[in-house]
């Protein structure tokens, strides 16, 4: 019955619409998302997955990774990559939200000995090629225009004199329009400065150091410098990895370094019943001890963090749901509790200390128990 009058309140609003000039009486359909057989054939479709997908994506726990540079920067490994393999990895944990780093002027000037001989060696190599005594068998090929070198001098002249100055024009013609005409010029040229950008990362863009700040935030981390002064980075870094514990924007905190000065902020995370997580080299440090799971950069950059996550994501589940089961006693609760049961029970066992006498027991005045009466009677 239900359906019939679906069917003509349908046809009703499609009469009326037809009334207005529309030609044909075509049936309105739209009952069937209403009817129970719609809702049956939905049940397994590409919506209802998406929408379960969302609900789980919303459920998912805040990660925030914070990341001691003057204590933990990755010097066996190139910055860009090792923070790309550690994202990779807590996304294990939860949905990655917060992405910091602090560290001083020292630390961002920092050079591997391994970067240090490898800059060494293309020095050489640069001046072997330029006397002609070296020649590559794979030609240098200019990024932008695809122009091809046989010396590498050469291809860095030829983008500091022809695309790096074309560069410098989009960019005045930006900075002196505005408006529409400014949106128009940043969406005509973003393609070609994307395009300069990639190829003179690694020819023109001067690095300091090692370029630990710049991979970093291309890797997309929040960079702060500090002041030369001695722990100066780690007491930022715990402030405002506090503040955001106070605040409670992260549920899982990962912190990368091997500072045993850090011991104490993540025992005040567990006790907030927080996650913790330690990434370091330091295999049997205080961290890796007050943390919940701890990894190494090798296991970082293999994958096998990746793998392990999982497994310290269903410990964290079974220890969830023990400690819901978990029974505490708690004795005022207990005697408040038997007290309770006691005066609501309409029993003798009240009547019979309350002192109230119905004549059915006769009281004696009896002595102390310590007292024996001396006096019998002799019959």
């Amino acid at each position: 019955m239900g359906m019939v009058k679906l069917i003509k309140v349908s046809n009703f609003f499609t009469a009326i619409k037809s009334s207005r000039g529309l030609k044909n009486l075509t049936p309105n359909l739209g009952f069937f998302k209403s009817s129970h057989f719609y809702a049956k054939s939905q049940a397994g479709s590409d919506f209802s997955g998406e929408s379960m997908g969302l609900v789980k994506r919303v459920a998912q726990k805040n990660v925030g990774i914070f990341w001691d540079l003057d204590n933990k920067p990755p010097k066996s490994f190139p910055p860009y990559d090792a923070a790309i393999r550690l994202k990779k990895a807590m996304i294990e944990f939860g949905f990655v939200k917060y992405l910091i780093a602090y560290a001083n002027r020292h630390s961002f000037s920092y050079v591997p000995p391994e970067v240090l001989a490898q800059r060494k060696e293309r020095k050489a190599l640069n001046q072997w090629e330029k006397k002609g005594i070296v020649k590559p068998n794979v030609p240098y090929i200019c990024r932008v225009c695809g122009r091809k070198f046989y010396a590498n001098e050469k291809l860095i002249n030829h983008l500091k004199q022809i695309h790096e100055s074309e560069q410098r024009k989009r960019l005045n013609q930006i900075e002196s329009a505005r408006g529409k005409r400014r949106v128009n010029l940043v969406a005509k040229y973003s393609l070609k400065m994307d395009k300069y950008r990639n190829a003179a990362r690694d020819i023109l863009t001067p690095k300091v150091g090692y370029g630990l700040a710049d991979e970093l935030k291309r890797a997309g981390f929040w960079v702060r410098t500090v002041s030369d002064k001695p722990q100066a980075a780690d007491v930022a870094l715990r402030s405002h990895l506090v503040d955001m514990m106070d605040k409670r924007l992260v549920d899982c905190v990962v912190l990368v370094s091997d500072d045993s000065d850090f011991e104490g902020v993540l025992k005040e995370a567990r006790e907030r019943c927080l996650r913790t997580v330690v990434v370091g080299d330091i295999n049997d440090g205080a961290l890796k001890r007050a943390a919940d799971a701890a990894f190494s950069w090798q296991e970082i950059m293999m994958g096998k963090a990746k793998k392990e996550a999982v497994s310290v994501v269903e410990r964290w589940k079974d220890r969830d749901v023990l400690k819901r089961l978990e029974w505490t006693y708690d004795p005022e609760t207990e005697r408040e509790l038997c007290y309770s049961d006691v005066a609501s029970d309409d029993s003798d066992v009240e009547d019979y200390f309350s002192g109230d006498d119905d004549g059915s027991v006769q009281q004696e005045d009896a002595g102390a128990w310590w007292k024996l009466e001396h006096n019998t009677r002799k019959r």
